[in-house]
């Protein structure tokens, strides 16, 4: 009895990695990564090159394998208590992140900026996305003439 617990954490723990990895990553692109890259291609379509798009597809598609492939062996090889003690961790972590994969979280905008910057052709903003700087991005884009409301009001700023 005592191993089958012992099994039963492990793959629980093992069920919160997966989705803290996998599934958070999923839900970062699909609401942050995805949101920002329209908002700034409804402002400028050059503002930010094709690749952002491609690269957050190829994101999508490796995660979405990786949840697939995981998921079905745990479903395949596993016995019911520890299909359960699965899921349970990883439902236990995607409802800990939900609310945090937002633009309106300093830290998933600032997450957006490091990984996307790259793909943004205008020095200026492309740096000041680089050093996460939303005063300078904004100021960037109030200079190209562009709307600013891609650059959010972070909830934890709010007081």
């Amino acid at each position: 009895m005592q191993m089958k617990i012992l099994f039963a954490a492990a793959i629980f723990f093992g069920g919160w990695l997966w989705a803290y990895l996998f599934v958070r990553q999923l839900l970062f692109n699909v609401l942050t990564a995805y949101p920002l890259v329209r908002k700034m291609r409804a402002a400028r379509e050059d503002l930010i090159a094709v690749g952002a798009d491609r690269y957050t597809t190829i994101s999508m598609i490796v995660c979405c394998f990786f949840l697939l492939v995981v998921g079905f062996l745990v479903i395949r090889f596993c016995k019911l208590y520890l299909i359960i003690s699965f899921f349970v961790g990883a439902l236990s972590a995607t409802l800990m992140l939900l609310g945090k994969l937002t633009p309106d979280n300093r830290a998933m905008f600032d997450a957006f900026c490091t990984t996307y910057y790259r793909f943004v052709p205008d020095d200026e903003l492309r740096t000041a996305m680089f050093n996460k700087k939303p005063g300078q991005i904004k100021q960037r884009l109030y200079n190209m003439d562009l709307a600013r409301d891609m650059v959010p009001d972070f909830k934890d700023e709010k007081k």
